[in-house]
């Protein structure tokens, strides 16, 4: 049960390492795969490759920390 509570701190932590980054720095770079929708009404930006990109540097990161 400890483990779950440290990493919902992590994950906290982490959560808010990324809002401060966003919030400091709104126009980080968009790589290609992400989905930018800029219409007069409507603006949305889908970073998928980045969600991708991540998820790939966390596993592998999480999986060396685990050995």
């Amino acid at each position: 049960m400890q483990d779950i509570g440290k990493i919902f701190s992590l994950l906290g932590i982490i959560f808010l390492v990324l809002g401060l980054v966003t919030n400091i720095m709104p126009n980080l770079p968009k790589i290609p795969g992400d989905i930018y929708i800029d219409r007069p009404n409507i603006k949305i930006y889908i970073p998928f490759t980045s969600a991708i990109v991540i998820s790939v540097i966390l596993t592998l990161l999480f999986n060396f920390f685990k050995k």
